[in-house]
């Protein structure tokens, strides 16, 4: 059975730092495309960043120069480090994973999904 775990969310001063960890298990995704999605409250779940099973990176454009992603092929881990967090940021974090070719902002092309984790960033 394919699982996704996060870890790494919690409660942070705007201007403050986290990182979120996703740990998937079951299956190699080596191969898979990994990335961050998140969801604010009323408002849809939206791609933050994700990478390639080549290394190729895409970033939303409000978290570009603050966020970073990063992935350990041989561990099926992927990460997320969040930097000048904004109260904006706040939402659920969800990790998934893709086995399309190309990066897909649409959320109906990922195959798997983490539970998620809250990030709360306070003003």
């Amino acid at each position: 059975q394919v699982q996704l775990g996060e870890s790494g969310g919690g409660l942070v001063q705007a201007g403050g730092s986290l990182r979120l960890s996703c740990a998937a298990s079951g299956r190699a995704f080596s191969n898979y495309t990994m990335g961050w999605f998140r969801q604010a409250p009323g408002k849809e779940r939206e791609l933050v960043a994700a990478m390639s099973s080549g290394g190729t990176t895409i970033y939303a454009d409000s978290v570009l120069g603050r966020f970073t992603i990063s992935r350990v092929y041989a561990k099926n881990t992927v990460s997320l480090q969040m930097n000048s967090l904004k109260p904006e940021d706040t939402a659920v974090y969800y990790c998934a994973a893709s086995s399309a070719n190309v990066i897909v902002r649409d959320q109906r092309f990922w195959d798997y999904w983490g539970q998620g984790t809250q990030v709360t960033v306070s003003s």
